[in-house]
């Protein structure tokens, strides 16, 4: 095809003819040259405008310009001298396992008769764990809570100071009081006191070194914030943490995660779950308010916090959170018992102090207690106190149980049973036992001879005692009931035999006796101590009569059986307790249990009786019934209650035959539990062994037990008792004539 036969485009033909370029390059021309106008600038009065601009300006300018210039030159000194002073101290950090366990107390791990964790006392260190090795739900329940920037930053955060300080200026409080937007390592730096060991003659005890340790001046920020940041530079992020979660306090005396998840849990630190995770790392704000052995309730309020935390971080999927919150962590059956109460307590008291309440080692002390005995004495008592006690009384109790040999298998020291380092009235306060001490008079009258179908008389009774007033016994009833038998006297609880015997026997005799058998406390001087008008603690009463069931051997009370250091199988010392020396014979202990037996079948101790069991025992009211006591025993327990106010209000309508007697039988009706009947080692009196209570009997017996007497105390006191003679010879002549008469008036 050919090109003519193409169309022309369509496109409109111009308006106007196209200019030529050149015209229009010499047309732009004299617009540039007609700028005129420009030329104003340069007028004299703008001139002048701008010079005084510029002199007010270099005016302003030149105090900047000298702070810059001073300025960057001083940072960049500082800069030199932080960069000198964190590589120094990073140089002088030790190896990073060195700060794992910086306690200066050691700690005590108390054992049960099974082998069984009940208790811990000290600060307890688990074991060195690392970052890697505990749960990870417990690695980011810390990081979630403390420092959510902890692999971001480089020691310190600025922007968590400046909320810190924000906050605490939104408070009221100054800019460093209060919130310290400190980062974990920051704290860590802290924890380990920037590396100032203890030294106890610098601080006077470990409550002053923390307190110095978490001095807020600013001059003690700054070198914390030095130390965090050699810190970082020494030591990797996963070091610094575990050193963290190995110091760390969490209540209860537990150091690092490891021990308090021992304490709370009865695992390892690698093995919780994340609600036992967000338990642990709540403590970390406040371990003694939050700690679950004080307020388990508090503590997973605290925990769900965390675990919000932990879900809004992303550590924890919404599942996973969800199922945290709907099963709180609880605590162990160890935790539970409170660190193990008045028996850990008072065990602590029993072992050499260095190795006990100031120990630098971690030791393991095997103990007597038996947990199912324990459980029995405690229930027992809230089971009665609830039932038979107004609401609010104050009234308070006391129970120990033991076996015959001393072991003891549980103490109550009060009516608050889950505590510790409370006042421990089982072992701690002394009080008048009244007549449950009678047993040691009868005791010291049967192995001189007497007899418990000897007859006494049971009218008034009045002694002069040298050096005071006249002494006359009054029996709780306020009567006298004529001739009773020695066995009569104690199953009734009579007072003016008792006084009277122990007047024949010699009261030196029956102050050794009942010293021997454990009585330690100070006892009264004159013919009152008959009637336990002395002091003594529970434990040594209830020990005592210990000694009475084993066939007439002291006993001496004990918890602690083994004492050996955590990773040393060789105990360091064994158990000092049990069995001694003979106190009586074995026949006049035998008797003594027999007619001791007569108390609770017969006599004011009825309500401790138990169904199908053998037991001994007496009841006791001190003067003006400020104290309540029941102590008795089966062939398998000694156990005895004590009832009474701190402050020595007198009891109403409380006697030792009344709510003491009430528990012990409660009590021990549980711990029997599960045993065989045994019966007790107990001898009844031949027939027509007693003697009657003529004027040539009396003679005859006083001169039998002065023989005894003289017997027993010829190698002790280097000669005979003042006290066997019953009186001067016109008061022995004054008393048979009372007697005499009183007979003839019946």
């Amino acid at each position: 095809m050919s090109n003519s036969g193409r169309k022309k485009p369509l496109v409109a033909e111009r308006r106007f003819p196209k200019k030529p370029a050149k015209k229009s390059a010499a047309a732009k021309k004299p617009v540039a040259k007609k700028r005129k106008p420009a030329k104003r600038k340069a007028t004299k009065p703008k001139a002048q405008r701008g010079i005084i601009r510029r002199v007010l300006y270099g005016l302003l300018i030149w105090p900047f310009k000298i702070l810059w210039a001073f300025g960057w030159r001083m940072g960049l000194v500082c800069i030199l001298i932080l960069g000198l002073s964190v590589g120094y101290v990073s140089y002088t950090l030790p190896p990073v396992e060195q700060l794992f366990d910086g306690r200066s107390r050691g700690s005590v791990t108390l054992l049960d008769v099974k082998g069984t964790v009940f208790a811990w006392r000290g600060d307890q260190f688990g074991g060195a764990v690392t970052a890697s090795s505990v749960s990870p739900h417990l690695k980011n329940a810390i990081v979630a809570t403390e420092d959510k920037r902890f692999y971001r930053h480089f020691g310190l955060s600025p922007r968590g100071i400046a909320s810190a300080v924000k906050i605490n200026l939104s408070e009221g409080r100054g800019p460093l009081s209060g919130h310290g937007g400190s980062t974990l390592t920051q704290q860590t730096a802290k924890l380990i006191c920037l590396g100032t060991p203890f030294d106890p003659s610098r601080w006077k005890d470990e409550t002053a070194y923390e307190a110095d340790c978490r001095e807020g001046s600013l001059w003690r920020k700054a070198k914390e914030a030095v130390y965090a940041m050699a810190m970082e530079f020494k030591y990797t992020k996963n070091e610094i943490l575990t050193v963290y979660i190995n110091r760390a306090f969490l209540g209860a005396g537990a150091r690092g995660f490891e021990a308090a998840s021992q304490r709370y849990f009865g695992k390892s630190a690698a093995e919780v779950d994340p609600a036992e995770a967000a338990m642990l790392a709540g403590l970390l704000v406040a371990p003694s308010r939050y700690a679950p052995t004080n307020n388990l309730e508090r503590s997973q309020a605290r925990a769900a916090t965390v675990v919000r935390l932990m879900e809004e971080q992303d550590y924890l999927s919404h599942a996973q959170a969800r199922e945290a919150q709907g099963n709180p962590a609880t605590l162990s059956k160890a935790a539970q018992a409170k660190a193990g109460g008045y028996f850990a307590d008072w065990v602590m008291t029993t072992g050499p102090e260095f190795f006990t309440r100031n120990t630098t080692e971690d030791v393991i002390i095997r103990t007597t207690l038996d947990q199912r005995v324990q459980r029995a004495a405690e229930a027992a008592m809230q089971e009665v106190f609830a039932a038979k006690l107004k609401p609010g009384s104050k009234a308070q109790a006391a129970i120990v149980i033991m076996s015959a040999d001393g072991a003891v298998r549980a103490v109550v020291g009060g009516r608050k049973t889950k505590v510790s380092g409370e006042f421990n009235r089982a072992t701690q306060a002394k009080r008048q036992p009244g007549s449950s001490f009678k047993p040691f008079v009868y005791a010291a009258a049967l192995d001189v001879g007497r007899s418990p179908l000897d007859i006494i008389e049971d009218a008034e009774y009045c002694i002069k005692v040298p050096g005071s007033s006249e002494y006359c016994p009054k029996n709780y009833d306020r009567n006298f009931h004529g001739q009773v038998t020695l066995t009569e006297a104690l199953e009734k609880s009579y007072n003016i035999p008792a006084v009277k015997l122990a007047n024949e026997v010699g009261l030196d005799v029956v102050r050794k006796v009942a010293t021997e058998f454990g009585i330690g406390s100070k006892m009264a001087p004159g013919p009152a101590i008959a009637l336990g008008a002395s002091e003594v603690t529970l434990l040594e009463l209830t020990g005592a009569y210990a000694g009475i069931l084993n066939g007439g051997s002291a006993v001496a009370p004990y918890g602690l059986v083994e004492l050996r250091l955590l990773g040393n199988n060789e105990p360091l010392m064994s158990a000092t307790g049990g069995i001694g020396e003979r106190v009586i014979q074995q026949e006049a202990a035998e008797k003594l249990t027999w007619m001791m037996n007569k108390v609770v079948t017969e006599g004011t101790g009825r309500k401790a009786a138990l169904e199908g069991r053998d037991v001994a025992g007496k009841t006791g009211t001190s003067q003006s019934a400020k104290d309540a006591w029941f102590i008795g025993f089966t062939a398998d327990y000694v156990a005895g209650v004590w009832i009474g106010y701190d402050d020595n209000t007198p009891l109403t309508g409380v006697t030792g035959s009344g709510l003491p007697a009430e528990i012990w039988r409660v009590a021990m009706k549980r711990a029997h539990e599960g045993l065989p009947s045994r019966v007790l080692p107990m001898r009844a009196p031949e027939p027509g062994e007693g003697q009657p209570a003529t004027a040539e009997a009396a003679q005859s017996n006083s001169t039998q037990t002065s023989t005894g007497i003289d017997r027993l105390l010829e190698g002790i006191f280097g000669g005979k008792s003042s006290d066997t003679s019953g009186g001067t010879p016109a008061q022995v002549q004054e008393r048979e004539k009372r007697e005499q008469d009183n007979r003839e008036s019946r």
